[in-house]
């Protein structure tokens, strides 16, 4: 049964209670990994897929006949939703293409920012509980946005080689260049160093479990990622006007993703919080993954109780939550008191269900309280900024005696000579 804490007894700890250390075992075994797909490269993918999937995967490519056969075999009726999603998707991410600027002086100087593609970007998708289409559109539509010429996706192969077709369908409406049977560490391996099949990426993004997140954490360097993704999280916040069924409902809607995935409601209603105990433990004996659900629920999960909803908004922004949900009169009073989330749900009547699959905004989001500083995926995280400057000899001139004079007192005097050996020449 999840625990009700009454904020005024508990310390910052029991508030915040996350670990994500990849243990050392994982951390072997990753080092393992890494070496023998840098070394042996599709070899060792195809003895990865036998190893951990159990299945024999002779050509790790998915061919384009392959995945015209998974687009003709799904309900048409999904196939027009995940069109619809892309759309949604797609429209978002647009507004957020920055544009180039310049600015020129009146000495003639000219400088300027310009925004350009990282040319190929690798995507991870989870292969279990099946290989998921949502994440497959919010990773790649952002990509394809920024102009990436080659995104290339892995997951794991099911029992019979193959990718599951809504996987793959979402991978085609996304635009990803290639896909391949590989998923895991050894994905990650491949995506970093590039193997026979696998071109080497610049960056690598999309979620995965720990093995996924530790790989990803000792490639970065060599590629560029996106975050370490944790365990999944959902905070809900609520006043005690709330229907207790439906933020069971949105708090369960997280827990089954992963038996270390965490469910908070904060809340100022000690009857709330007693009701949504009771029925989490209702809808639990419904759920299909209810095993999975019912680990989150009793481990990393929570009720939290304060004095107010000002108390409250303070443990929201103490936690950080991946996704939150404000369960409130008007939540867009409360918005502008948010400082630290991910992705921000507004009223009781949006499940955070609704931004997972449909509504737009991306679902890559940062976990384990890494709100307090980084961001959503979007479109910023598939460019690089490049500044570039241009002075007229006169003006630079006319400004080296400043710059060489800020140079030496930094003891730089060969960056001092590199501007006045200039201004010398413009006197000969």
């Amino acid at each position: 049964m999840i625990k009700i804490l009454d904020f005024n007894t508990l310390n910052p700890a029991e508030i915040l209670n996350r670990d994500i250390r990849a243990e050392e075992d994982v951390s072997r075994a990753v080092d393992e990994i890494l070496t023998n797909v840098r070394k042996n490269g599709d070899s060792a993918l195809r003895s990865y897929a036998k190893r951990f999937d159990g299945v024999d995967v002779e050509d790790l490519v998915v061919t384009r006949e392959e995945i015209d056969a998974a687009k003709a075999r799904l309900d048409p009726y999904f196939l027009e939703t995940l069109s619809e999603a892309a759309d949604n998707i797609r429209t978002f991410h647009e507004k957020q293409v920055h544009q180039n600027f310049v600015l020129t002086k009146e000495n003639g100087a000219v400088m300027g920012q310009r925004y350009t593609p990282i040319e190929k970007v690798g995507v991870c998708v989870p292969g279990t509980p099946v290989a998921f289409p949502s994440t497959v559109l919010m990773d790649i539509i952002p990509a394809k946005i920024a102009g990436a010429s080659e995104i290339v996706m892995v997951t794991a192969p099911d029992k019979d080689g193959s990718i599951a077709d809504a996987a793959l369908a979402a991978a085609d409406l996304a635009g990803a260049t290639k896909i391949i049977k590989a998923g895991g560490a050894q994905a990650v391996a491949a995506l970093a160093y590039g193997t026979e099949s696998v071109p080497k990426v610049d960056k690598i993004v999309g979620p995965g479990g720990i093995f996924v997140a530790t790989a990803k954490r000792k490639v970065f360097g060599l590629v560029d990622i996106d975050m370490i993704a944790g365990p999944s999280e959902i905070l809900v916040l609520a006043d005690g006007k709330c229907n207790p069924r439906w933020v069971a409902a949105d708090l369960l809607s997280q827990a089954e993703h992963d038996k270390l995935s965490s469910a908070v409601l904060v809340t100022d209603s000690p009857a709330l919080a007693k009701a949504v105990q009771s029925e989490l433990e209702v809808q639990l004996e419904e759920l299909p993954r209810k095993e999975v659900a019912r680990a989150s629920i009793d481990g990393s999960s929570k009720i939290i109780v304060t004095d107010d909803l000002a108390k409250a908004i303070e443990v929201v922004n103490d936690i950080a939550p991946e996704h939150l949900e404000l369960c409130v009169d008007d939540p867009f009073a409360v918005l502008g008191s948010i400082k630290n989330a991910g992705s921000i749900f507004l009223g009781r009547n949006v499940p955070e269900a609704l931004g997972d699959y449909f509504a737009g905004p991306n679902h890559t989001l940062p976990t384990s309280g890494t709100a307090r500083f980084s961001s959503p995926l979007s479109v910023d995280d598939f460019v690089k900024k490049s500044s570039f400057l241009y002075y007229p000899p006169e003006a630079l001139a006319a400004q080296a005696p400043r710059i060489a004079d800020f140079a030496e007192r930094e003891g730089l005097h060969a960056h001092a000579r590199s501007v006045l050996i200039r201004s010398e020449n413009q006197e000969k």
